[in-house]
């Protein structure tokens, strides 16, 4: 696919050019010549465009980064992702099989460049079979392709493994990416310990069970000097402790689910399974340090993309699978949460393109000379509908069904090649 690009020189006319890494937000023209950016503003001396992408009206900006996106079908998932402008993707190990082999991470690898879409970063298991017993071959996997290591949601039951586990992970500058949630306290528990779950009678699960977990993931990341990020916040208390973590010096990062900066405990209505998630959506308090988090920059923010197929929500709250299809609302979820905050677009698109970037350790989510061309065009005014029929992804899960959106991916580009246009 890069052989087509040899010698094609394109010129994005007339858009607003928006890059918060490099603190751009310009009107103007961006030119690529083999697949990368060469200037923006002025073109380059003998620059000659054998293809015009006139980008009146649109934004232009760096395609953005997905901190967790599951690809149960790699073709439709990642065909999602493009059609959300989301040109990277972390993909978390609870794979079926999990990614704990060196084999099957270079063939999630492979598999992805033979289609030429999102570029796809796999997180390794940390322990074999995501058992949480015997530490996974960190060091392979790292080799075929792995930039970190998780549990996804499954629980470590003995702490002295975690700790091994950070100790060996921090020697090599590793990093390990943990959801902060007790199993023990959240055990059988499917909604916020709170009001709406006493009135429909739900089993709980209290913020503590994600306090008791950050305290003894900080603790450890203190006394090893991990890299650590923890994944999906739900809670004010979350939030506050690892804002003190991060006064206090240590390498510690950590993202929240853009559906939890915009729904709470009440959105579950009346049994709404769509509106099951983990961890579960929480008070409107919980909901509001969220959204100041993300506007501080302290979290990024990711879709926590989640397809399931219908059965897997058509069934009583409790016994319904969590999760939502995210990552094609990524981008307008975003720009409402903005919009609300009255935070400027820079901000706004820094939470789904730099900062993960940065988090992941790629170099991605920036309009940089020299770099490849993976960007994304969108429309920031134009209103959509999100019905089934609209998303790409095979899961048409989502408490969004048949609601309307602000802000619409128009064309994303990879290296220079357009792999979504609408």
């Amino acid at each position: 696919m890069q052989d087509s690009m040899k010698n094609k020189m394109i010129q994005i006319t007339n858009g607003r050019i928006v890059d918060p890494k490099n603190g751009i937000d310009t009107q103007g023209d961006l030119f690529i010549d083999n697949g990368l950016i060469v200037a923006i503003g002025q073109a380059p001396a003998g620059f000659i465009a054998t293809e015009i992408i006139d980008a009146t009206g649109l934004v232009v900006c760096p395609g953005f980064v997905d901190l967790s996106a599951r690809l149960g079908s790699l073709d439709s998932e990642l065909a999602a992702a493009v059609a959300g402008g989301v040109t990277a993707v972390a993909c978390p190990p609870d794979t079926d099989p999990p990614l704990d082999e060196p084999e099957l991470v270079e063939r999630l690898v492979r598999r992805s460049e033979v289609l030429g879409l999102a570029h796809v970063y796999p997180i390794g298991a940390l322990t074999q079979d995501l058992g949480g017993t015997k530490l996974a071959e960190m060091h392979s996997l790292t080799a075929a392709g792995c930039i970190g290591f998780s549990q996804a949601k499954q629980p470590i039951p003995d702490t002295q493994v975690l700790y091994r586990a950070m100790q060996y992970a921090a020697t090599f500058d590793f990093a390990i990416r943990l959801q902060p949630q007790d199993h023990n306290l959240a055990r059988d528990g499917v909604a916020h310990d709170g009001e709406v779950a006493s009135r429909l009678g739900l089993p709980g699960i209290p913020v503590c069970a994600e306090t008791v977990a950050l305290a003894t993931a900080i603790q450890l990341a203190r006394e090893t000097g991990v890299r650590l990020h923890l994944m999906r916040l739900s809670s004010a208390a979350g939030v506050a402790m690892v804002r003190e973590a991060r006064a206090n010096g240590l390498k510690v990062s950590c993202d929240v689910d853009i559906h939890h900066l915009h729904l709470s405990e009440t959105d579950i209505g009346y049994f709404d399974s769509h509106a099951r998630f983990d961890p579960p959506l929480r008070s409107a308090e919980d909901r509001e340090a969220l959204c100041a988090a993300a506007a501080e920059g302290l979290a990024a923010i990711c879709s926590d993309h989640t397809p399931l197929d219908e059965d897997a929500k058509q069934l009583p709250f409790g016994e319904a699978e969590s999760g939502a299809t995210g990552i094609e609302l990524l981008l307008p979820l975003t720009l409402q949460w903005a919009t609300a905050r009255k935070l400027p677009l820079l901000v706004a698109l820094a939470r789904i393109s730099c900062d993960p970037a940065a988090i992941l350790g790629i170099d991605a989510g920036a309009l940089t000379i020299g770099k490849p061309a993976d960007l994304c065009l969108f429309d920031p005014t134009e209103r959509w509908q999100v019905t089934p029929a609209h998303l790409y992804s095979q899961g048409k899960n989502s408490p969004y069904l048949g609601s309307e959106m602000t802000g619409r991916v128009r064309k994303t580009l990879i290296a220079g090649r357009t792999v979504f246009s609408a």
